[in-house]
């Protein structure tokens, strides 16, 4: 394609699309733009299709080069690796309006690679990816059903606007995604704080109508006609095989539908119906060499095509479902929690065929996740992780971490974030992990429900209960079905995934990918409306268990104090290059933070060691004051003179042998050794700050001793006196010589 660029103004910033001049060997390359944000898209495809596939071979890769924000990659290599978990995100936002509009029987391998070249910290990538990613299929040769845009969608005091800087949304109180062609609304991601269902529906025609400005942006670019096509393979197929097959399994078929209730069931008759149906079409057509080597695959295809027509006529006509419910009805829940007894939280959620097992564990603020990208270095105190093993369906897989996993576990992550107590309330990193162990849909909406009774469980004040639920939808014509807690075939043979997710206040995150167009508004709320019951239900039930909630955390997690220093005795507890704190930290086996107001914050397994470690702090950070008395510990016996003492935390004063008793000693180490502790008084602080202790001063005077007079520290001027005499005083000298010296 020859050099073309065109721009629009969007909201005050002006949205470019440069075609021709970058990566001219992809079938599509545009460099999309907004201020100094430029991500570059590339559309190709193989040149020949791929014979044994019935699925679109689509790979969608975001990639963030760090130099875009002027960074060099941390870590040893220098350079970027795999994709991190905000780049799956961020493909995953791209794929999913992509893919439903890239016409069926286009098997030719097809990648889309989004690449960040430049960020401009006021505009974010993600919506320019996706864009550009549409705008790159609709300039090349592959078939496309475009163009398609996406916005982000924010509110700042009570006011959309369309995507905001990164520090704009932290004053949002919306975060949604809205991906859609001129008609229709075909994808929808994001956070709430508990917004109402009327302002979710308004926040999404809002976005709608935003996305059409940049729809139009997109065919600016074929203006002078649009790039010729690849001709679509489409399989031929027997006359009459359709008729034949459906024939023959119709009553078994009806049959399936209306009577088999559980998956496990409906994977054993699935596959007797499709045994029938082979050998019916085998019987017909297994003699002729073009058809038999393709008979399975094409009789899959019919009977799968009439599973999903039975189904939705059924539901349609009868208002029945798969498994006996009806449209409104959710499958029978179960709740227990504390079911690992060393783990700091646990819960098991059950919805009909699907169950999450979830635990919680509390950790120190070394235990943050340090996120690295684009933007500035920072921590997160909450994690989630979302583990989809492949016995959940019954299957043998590879186990690794998926972009399913990610997203999955993302959605629920930002249901349950709003909820979290601040990290002043309580100062624990907290990590949620959720293994499915059977998976029949919504398994991501048993995660925030299970998340919910494992923080409640483990006695982290979470401000409200949150609950998620799947709505589906099936739809021909002007007949509309909106279902509740859909099943996994009901979303894979129906219109429509909407996940909403929610306290008993509003919605705090949603998730929903569209199949169809024509969803109007009237439909969106009765799907909202629907969701809302469902939600207030399944709280319900999880209220009841809420109830015995734990009122104190596990005793296997950490346990933290804090208390407030001085700032000016930050360095004392630090140490020369943090010598003293790691100290501690080894000695007793805690953690210690100290904000730069003087907050510490100890974290132990025990409270004995906890109250240990704040003893060596506080005695860091305490003036020693004089008249006090102390517990010191004798470190070096110095005979004729005394013995060195540690009163507190690195603090050492000299006990003089004339202090150590009442009588008179000869040898220090007759009555005190190193290691002895007994109580102190601290007689005086010395103008160059030497400490002065006492032990007779605690001691009770023998019987028939005559009184002393009660010892006071000396004036300055005396104490400098008395230190040269000191220094000039020997074993030939006395008081009067003492006197003669000062003389001259």
């Amino acid at each position: 394609m020859q050099h073309k660029k065109v721009s629009i103004n969007f909201d005050g910033k002006e949205y470019s699309l440069e075609v021709g001049k970058f990566a001219k060997f992809a079938n599509g390359a545009v460099m999309v733009r907004c201020e100094d944000t430029m991500v570059l898209v590339t559309a190709t495809a193989a040149e020949t299709p791929k014979t044994d596939i019935d699925f679109l071979p689509l790979q969608v890769e975001y990639r963030e080069k760090t130099s875009a924000a002027g960074k060099i990659p941390g870590g040893f290599l220098k350079r970027e690796g795999r994709p991190t978990d905000k780049e799956v995100l961020s493909a995953r936002l791209i794929d999913r309006p992509i893919r439903p509009l890239i016409p069926k029987g286009w098997t030719y391998e097809t990648q889309l690679i989004a690449n960040v070249f430049s960020a401009d910290p006021g505009v974010d990538p993600d919506t320019l990816g996706a864009v550009g990613a549409s705008a790159a299929l609709l300039i090349s040769d592959i078939p496309f059903n475009g163009p398609i845009s996406e916005v982000k969608v924010g509110r700042i005091d009570g006011e959309f606007v369309a995507n905001p800087s990164y520090e704009l949304l932290k004053l949002s109180d919306i975060d949604i995604t809205v991906a859609g062609s001129d008609s229709a609304i075909l994808m929808v991601e994001g956070e709430s704080k508990e917004i109402s269902e009327g302002e979710f529906i308004a926040a999404l025609e809002f976005g709608h109508n935003k996305v059409k400005e940049l729809n139009a942006l997109q065919r600016m670019l074929i203006e002078d006609g649009a790039p010729v096509k690849r001709e679509l393979i489409i399989d031929s197929i027997p006359e009459g095989i359709e008729e034949l097959i459906q024939n023959e399994i119709h009553e078994v078929l009806h049959s399936y539908v209306h009577n088999v209730s559980t998956k496990e069931e409906r994977n054993e008759q699935r596959s007797a119906i499709l045994e029938q149906a082979l050998v019916k079409a085998t019987e017909v057509h297994g003699e002729n060499e073009e058809w038999a080597p393709r008979l399975e695959k094409i009789t899959g295809k019919i009977v799968s095509s009439l599973e999903k027509k039975y189904m939705r006529n059924m539901i349609l006509e009868e208002g029945k479902r798969l498994d006996g419910r009806t449209t409104r009805d959710i499958r029978p829940i179960a709740c227990e929690v504390g079911l690992l007894p060393r783990n700091h939280g646990s819960a098991l959620f059950t919805r009909g065929e699907t169950q999450s097992l979830t635990s919680v564990t509390l950790g120190t603020n070394r235990d943050e996740q340090m996120i690295e990208g684009l933007l500035p270095m920072y921590t997160e105190r909450f994690l989630l992780h979302y583990n989809f093993p492949p016995f959940s369906t019954g299957e043998v897989g590879r186990m690794g971490v998926s972009r399913r996993e990610v997203g999955h576990g993302n959605l629920a992550w930002r249901a349950l974030k709003g909820m979290m107590p601040e990290a002043t309330e309580f100062p624990y990193t907290i990590r949620i992990v959720s293994d499915i162990l059977e998976s029949n849909g919504s398994s991501s909406m048993a995660t925030v429900c299970a998340g919910t009774l494992a923080l409640f469980d483990a006695g982290v004040p979470l401000k409200k209960p949150v609950a998620g639920i799947a709505m589906g939808l099936i739809k021909e014509d002007e007949k509309v079905a909106v279902l509740s807690d859909i099943l996994g075939d009901e979303d894979f043979l129906g219109d429509m995934d909407f996940k909403v997710t929610g306290t008993a206040d509003g919605i705090t995150a949603c998730q929903m990918d569209i199949k169809i167009e024509g969803l109007s508004t009237s439909i969106m709320a009765e799907a909202l409306e629907q969701a809302l019951k469902g939600r207030m239900h399944i709280l319900g039930i999880m209220n009841e268990t809420l109830n015995a909630q734990r009122e104190d955390i596990s005793e296997f997690a950490p346990r933290f104090t804090s208390i407030q220093i001085p700032q000016d005795t930050i360095g004392a507890v630090i140490g020369s290059g943090g010598e003293t704190i790691r100290g501690i930290c080894k000695d007793y086996g805690v953690e210690i933070n100290i904000e730069d107001d003087g907050t510490v914050l100890v974290a132990s397994a025990s409270k004995e060691a906890s109250e240990q470690a704040i003893a060596v702090i506080r005695g860091l950070t305490k003036k020693p004051q004089e008249g006090e008395i102390y517990m010191a510990t004798v470190k070096e016996v110095r005979e004729g003179l005394g013995a060195l003492m540690e009163f507190l935390p690195k603090t050492q004063g000299l006990l003089h042998i004339s202090q150590v008793a009442h009588e008179r000693i000869e040898n220090v180490s007759d009555v005190v050794k190193a290691g002895d502790k007994f109580e102190v008084k601290l007689l005086e602080i010395t103008r160059d700050g030497k400490y002065r202790l006492s032990r007779k001063a605690l001691l009770e005077r023998p019987a028939g001793m005559p009184e002393e007079r009660e010892w006071t520290p000396r004036p300055d001027s005396d104490n400098r006196d008395r230190d040269r005499n000191d220094r000039g005083r020997n074993d030939r000298g006395g008081r009067d010589r003492d006197r003669r010296g000062d003389r001259r």
